[in-house]
């Protein structure tokens, strides 16, 4: 298990993490290659079926991430909806038998590129203690 590198889908918010993202690399901060980012607009805008597909073509874990809550999002209620989605997906997961430290949602503002590299470090972490996910999801 100890060459275990896991596979770890994220979806962006455009204006906030991944701006983060961005400046992390562009200060030269340091962290696992392990991440897939997808950019899109608003982390509302990140449909369920996204993060049931990720796990189902082979992510280890998902992250949903977005601007602070709840007066900082460029589209006014995008974080609310992430929110209420993520509370829904946590359920679904674990009635797949998916640890919740496979899916986490965060809140990472533009200036916050160390807090990308710490949530990232966090959940690579988490996911080489707990393993590779065993396929048990089919989404057609």
């Amino acid at each position: 298990m100890a060459d275990f590198e896991p596979k770890i889908i994220v979806f962006a918010c455009n204006w906030c993490t991944y701006a983060a993202i961005d400046l992390a690399g562009t200060s030269r901060l340091s962290y696992p290659p392990n991440v897939r980012v997808i950019r899109v607009m608003c982390s509302g805008r990140v449909d369920p079926q996204f993060v049931l597909e990720a796990f189902a073509d082979g992510a280890d874990g998902v992250i949903v991430a977005g601007c602070h809550p709840p007066a900082d999002c460029h589209y006014i209620e995008g974080n609310y909806k992430a929110y209420r989605r993520f509370e829904l997906l946590k359920r679904i997961l674990e009635s797949f038998g998916i640890e919740k430290e496979r899916f986490r949602l965060e809140w990472i503002s533009a200036a916050e590129a160390s807090k990308w590299v710490q949530v990232v470090n966090e959940m690579v972490s988490d996911l080489r203690r707990i393993g590779a996910l065993k396929p048990k999801l089919e989404v057609d």
